[in-house]
């Protein structure tokens, strides 16, 4: 049976964050497994550790806790069974690193319901039984903790429709789930060793953020020797399918001739005149060199570059 860690309607909403930071929680799973779409391991790890601040609220995560309570009368009409809170954040039963904080649990049953709140631009195809799978795992990881038989699933896509699921207690996939957050918190967070970047958007942010001041130093990299030859290889193949891309881009338009649109049996070409306004910065430099130190902006940026050493 969980165990609990702290009563929610009595802690504050800054201690709450600090708890969440002392484990893994329902949200994370998804990571854990490398299923989330917007959060990388590196950023899970980096955000265990304290190296990063609290996630700003969002206009989605605001919508998606003030529709929580709608999101489960909803579930309670749809099916007549009734709900309630547990206002705790529970521990597993073994492991003190593996958190829950369950929307609701489901009267006279093992079960718990977790509520979601999505746009109509989702992927998944719901009205088919598609579930999300960073969804699946939240689940999943809920049933670990809390010994439940089965986890229903409540979304509601907004402007769109209301669904509901139930997932069944899967021994197997439960215990998968649970080898990979331990072996994620024994083998990054608590060594403090960072995972290795994915080539997400999420991996690249936090980079720049660890590492946003750079010093002057030169080190050696032998052992990244591989990689680095691995991306030259892979620069040289994207230079010689641009190439290829604008010789066939040039075939098309000299197949138009004089004319702005074509048609083939799959595709519609279209090439014609675009006329934008611009800055000439160089010019309002010279002409307007008052007006161009007022409105002149300093930015920086990151570059990466890489080049085959001489012998």
């Amino acid at each position: 049976m969980p165990r609990i860690l702290a009563k929610t309607n009595e802690i504050t909403h800054d201690e709450w964050l600090a708890f969440r930071r002392t484990g893994i929680g329902g949200s994370d799973a998804g990571t854990v497994c490398g299923l989330h779409p917007y959060v990388s391991k590196i950023e899970l790890w980096a955000d265990k550790t304290g190296r990063l601040p609290e996630k700003e609220d969002t206009e989605a995560m605001r919508t998606g806790r003030d529709l929580e309570e709608y999101v489960a009368r909803r579930f309670c009409e749809a099916t007549g069974k009734k709900v309630r809170r547990r206002n705790a954040i529970f521990r597993h039963d073994k492991y003190d690193f593996i958190l829950a904080n369950i929307d609701r649990e489901v009267d006279g049953e093992k079960a718990g319901l977790e509520c979601k709140t999505t746009g109509v631009f989702n992927r998944s195809d719901f009205e088919n039984g598609e579930i999300p799978l960073y969804y699946l795992c939240q689940c999943r990881h809920y049933m670990n903790v809390m010994s439940y038989d089965k986890m229903y699933l409540a979304v509601m896509v907004m402007g769109k429709a209301f669904y509901w699921f139930e997932i069944p207690y899967d021994k197997r996939e439960g215990e998968a789930l649970l080898d990979l957050e331990i072996n994620f918190w024994n083998n990054h967070i608590i060594p403090d060793i960072r995972p290795e970047p994915d080539g997400s958007e999420s991996a690249k942010a936090v980079l720049d953020r660890l590492f946003e001041e750079r010093e002057a130093n030169t080190i050696t990299l032998f052992e990244q020797d591989r990689t680095a030859s691995e991306y030259a290889g892979v620069q040289a193949k994207i230079k010689k399918l641009e190439s290829e891309r604008e010789r066939l881009k040039q075939i098309l338009i000299n197949a138009l001739e004089k004319n702005e649109r074509g048609i083939t049996e799959r595709f519609e070409i279209a090439y014609s005149a675009r006329s934008s306004a611009r800055v000439d910065s160089k010019l309002l430099r010279q002409k307007y060199p008052e007006i161009y130190a007022a409105v002149c902006r300093e930015s920086s940026a990151n570059y990466f570059t890489i080049k085959e050493r001489k012998a």
